[in-house]
């Protein structure tokens, strides 16, 4: 699994009273080197305790009724030294439209950004950053090490349903590597109904990803790598996976991807593969795509998001039926897009002006 609770040493914290109050904790730890000597266990002890708080509020609308937005966001150590955060920019925007989207006082995007790369810096300075290894091109990045960076918003002490007026926002950085199971394959079409009309798809919020959570596990249990959604209210259209956006590459040459409404959210991950595909002259669609059409027209599928990356689908099962894409084996076109955005992400070719943020 992608994710760890081995939590970093520096923390970020901020609270809304009227105005943002910032602050860095250091919670208490050994230099990175010395944690590394220790046995797994104990490295997995120390860690554990850094992801505890003892003056946040227990009983909160956050707790109690899942009143929270997150982001992911990776740190990725570059080619050429050092380390730095893909379009933080994107993220920070998309945090602040979450938090208006829940009704909280938006969190600034400058100091959302300013706070990412502090952060990244000053547990880097403590040697907690992984350190660019030349193997990993071999696999293209498949198996990187990377920094994910967590912010989210935790609310006041609260019982009743309401609203947060003086949130928290809290950034917290782990690590992270391969996100998908690789004895898993294929995806399956989930019975499931992630999001509906007029409700909070398109927020990144906590309470979004019970749903998904559930889903992903069932599909597992049947033996699948992930899970696909498809619309409350036709069943019939693609909509996205377990938590991240999905891409069909049709046998025309063209590359679909569902368009962006209420139900969806919209990737970072996804808008950057978007802009790489037409700068390469690729004829991309942002628009609703049948379940039908995508088993009986696609030619390549994959998913993608901050840990996923651009992941390739092998295989796609609905209502009985497994319609193999690219005989069961990672397309040219996927591998191609996957490629160009790691060698992009690791600073071993320049990208877009402006997407990575060196720490």
């Amino acid at each position: 699994m992608a994710f760890s609770l081995n939590s970093y040493p520096v923390i970020y914290r901020a609270k809304y009273s009227g105005i943002w109050k910032e602050e860095y904790l250091e919670k208490p730890h050994k230099t990175h080197a010395e944690e590394m000597a220790l046995p797994e266990a104990e490295q997995e002890r120390l860690a554990a305790e850094r992801n505890y708080f003892n003056d946040m509020p227990l009983i909160s609308y956050s707790t109690q009724y899942g009143l929270s937005v997150f982001e992911g966001l990776k740190a990725l150590p570059q080619k050429n030294g050092g380390i730095a955060i893909f379009r933080p920019d994107k993220n920070a925007a998309r945090f602040n439209k979450s938090m208006q989207g829940l009704c909280m006082p938006p969190f600034p995007t400058d100091m959302f950004i300013k706070a990412c790369l502090e952060l990244t810096r000053r547990n880097a300075a403590l040697g907690f950053t992984p350190n660019y290894k030349p193997e990993w091109e071999k696999d293209s990045f498949s198996t990187a090490d990377a920094v994910y960076i967590r912010p989210f918003t935790y609310s006041e002490g609260g019982i009743g349903v309401k609203l947060s007026s003086e949130p928290w926002v809290i950034i917290a950085c782990t690590t992270v590597g391969p996100y998908f199971d690789t004895k898993l394959k294929g995806a399956v079409v989930s019975e499931r109904i992630r999001a509906t009309p007029k409700g909070t798809g398109w927020i990144k919020a906590a309470s979004n990803y019970v749903i998904s959570a559930l889903a992903k596990h069932e599909a597992a249990e049947a033996g699948f790598m992930e899970c696909v959604f498809l619309d409350a209210v036709e069943r019939k259209y693609v909509e996205e996976g377990s938590s991240c956006n999905i891409f069909f590459y049709l046998k025309s040459g063209e590359l679909v991807t569902p368009e962006l409404g209420d139900t969806i959210l919209p990737g970072i991950t996804r808008e950057s593969i978007i802009e790489l595909a037409r700068g390469k002259g690729v004829n991309v669609q942002e628009r609703s795509i049948s379940i039908d059409e995508a088993m009986s027209e696609s030619r390549e599928c994959f998913v993608s998001g901050t840990a996923a990356g651009a992941t390739p689908v092998e295989s796609l099962t609905y209502s009985g039926k497994t319609v193999e894409f690219n005989g069961g084996k990672c397309g040219d076109f996927t591998a191609e897009i996957r490629n160009v955005l790691k060698n992009i992400q690791y600073g071993k070719t320049e990208g877009p002006k402006g997407w990575m943020a060196k720490v």
